[in-house]
């Protein structure tokens, strides 16, 4: 509680200090002139969870060294153990300075005071939001105008294959870019995955004899049922059905789980358990993860987030190729369209030295870097070329996750209140009707709970 109140008066000042060592800022969103006084030879740590990105901003943080003084310490922990472990540091008073943030994360603690907002700094040090691809620096902004983040990255949704597998199916790149989907018979997309999964006995599950009960290569993977999220399992072809999350977004009240464009595209989803073209919930809970599968053999394909790109790209034995996510009924293909961002601890003992990190890492100078290393697409516009050209370089055609943005066939990732609840909610009703214990009337009873979290 003592390194609370006294970092609450550290933010008291922030503003105005910057304010008066402020030079006007660049094109990259960093500040000119700027006296570094007040933060040379400070040290802060800074957390963040995919490790494929550590080498990046490592980099990025030993040029922020040099031109600032300020020392940055990097931890990386995996997915599960990041956010456990954040959630007992804000409780013992201990967390990291700045932390890479998600939006399904943000809303809960800044309800629970645990995020400063950086609107201040932002307005004293001229910061110019329009270099961030559009939309992902509003996604940062509470409904008190606060703001929690500076962005650093997007993401986007495809389909990632094995091309011998797609070949024996007598599937070409050029079929596999074109897949069309519906929720009645699921189209050419169904059509491609019974040709990909075949049973012990060599049999297709587009032939006569195929043993669903059998089989030895799965069409598609499964992850999980989704939670309420479903972000790489099942947003691609719900968002094409005309599901939207909520009735507003970010900040939805009232939400949208009961509804046919959801239920439908559920409904066909777990058809394919049925059909022996996806694995059951068990399988894809039994402790082998959908890339080990997919790298075993196990699957043809997978529905992944392209900050995976290069897990999947390199992994042995595995020659992997990426499609875009299908056309939907209404033409049009979808995806969610995520975004991370940096946010600083309010209990931070180094509030104008974490602000400046986080400054550096939303410039152009940073996110040019980590562009450079081909791992995830920068929030900075001017940087998704360098990013391009690097997966490119590594021989990776990276266009099935451009396109989204290209062809304007993006949604924003879900932002509300009560996430956690949501999730919880979702997570038991998905898991029930993916593995039969239920029907859809399982996810109407959540939506029912979700929006009475509202009233």
């Amino acid at each position: 509680m003592r390194r609370h109140t006294r970092a609450l008066a550290a933010f008291a000042v922030v503003p105005f200090a910057l304010a008066a060592c402020s030079g006007g800022s660049t094109d990259d969103g960093a500040t000119e002139g700027e006296d570094a006084g007040t933060t040379e030879g400070a040290s802060i740590n800074y957390w963040l969870w995919d490790a494929n990105q550590l080498p990046a901003y490592q980099q990025c943080a030993d040029v922020f060294a040099e031109s600032s003084g300020i020392t940055v310490t990097i931890e990386q922990y995996g997915w599960d153990d990041y956010w456990s472990g954040l959630t007992n540091n804000f409780v013992a008073g201990n967390a990291p300075d700045v932390f890479t943030d998600h939006l399904s994360q943000y809303p809960q603690y800044a309800s629970q005071d645990q995020l400063l907002d950086i609107n201040p700094m932002i307005e004293a040090d001229d910061v110019d939001l329009t270099i961030y691809q559009d939309g992902l620096a509003d996604l940062w902004v509470d409904e008190e105008g606060a703001r929690y983040g500076l962005p650093k990255d997007w993401d986007t949704i495809a389909v990632f294959y094995n091309t011998e597998m797609v070949a024996a199916a007598g599937l070409s790149p050029e079929a596999m870019a074109e897949l069309t989907w519906n929720p009645t018979d699921g189209g050419t997309y169904e059509e491609a995955i019974a040709a990909m999964t075949v049973d012990a006995n060599g049999v297709r599950g587009n032939e006569a004899g195929f043993d669903k009960s059998n089989v030895a290569v799965y069409g598609l993977g499964l992850a999980g049922s989704g939670g309420a999220f479903g972000q790489t399992e099942w947003s691609m072809y719900a968002m094409a059905n005309g599901f939207e999350y909520a009735n507003q977004n970010p900040w939805g009240t009232e939400w949208n789980f009961d509804s046919a464009e959801f239920q439908d595209t559920m409904v066909w989803w777990r058809s394919l358990i049925e059909k022996g073209y996806m694995p059951t919930l068990e399988i894809a809970q039994s402790g082998v993860s959908l890339q080990e599968n997919y790298g075993a053999g196990n699957y043809a394909m997978i529905t992944e987030g392209s900050w995976n790109t290069n897990a999947y790209m390199t992994l042995e034995g595995v020659t992997t190729a990426i499609a875009p996510t299908p056309v939907g009924p209404n033409d049009v293909r979808a995806s969610l369209f995520n975004g991370l961002a940096d946010s600083i601890w309010i209990g931070t003992d180094e509030p104008e030295a974490s602000w400046e990190w986080v400054k550096f890492l939303g410039s152009a100078e940073c996110q040019d870097l980590v562009a450079g290393q081909a791992v995830v697409f920068p929030a900075v516009k001017s940087s998704l070329d360098i990013a391009n050209d690097a997966f490119t370089a590594k021989g990776y055609d990276v266009s099935a996750f451009t396109v989204h943005v290209e062809d304007g066939t993006t949604h924003l990732a879900p932002i509300a209140n009560h996430f956690a609840e949501i999730q919880a909610a979702m997570t038991a009703a998905g898991e029930r009707f993916m593995s039969f214990q239920a029907e859809t009337d399982a996810y109407t009873t959540a939506n029912d709970e979700i929006n009475g979290l509202f009233d």
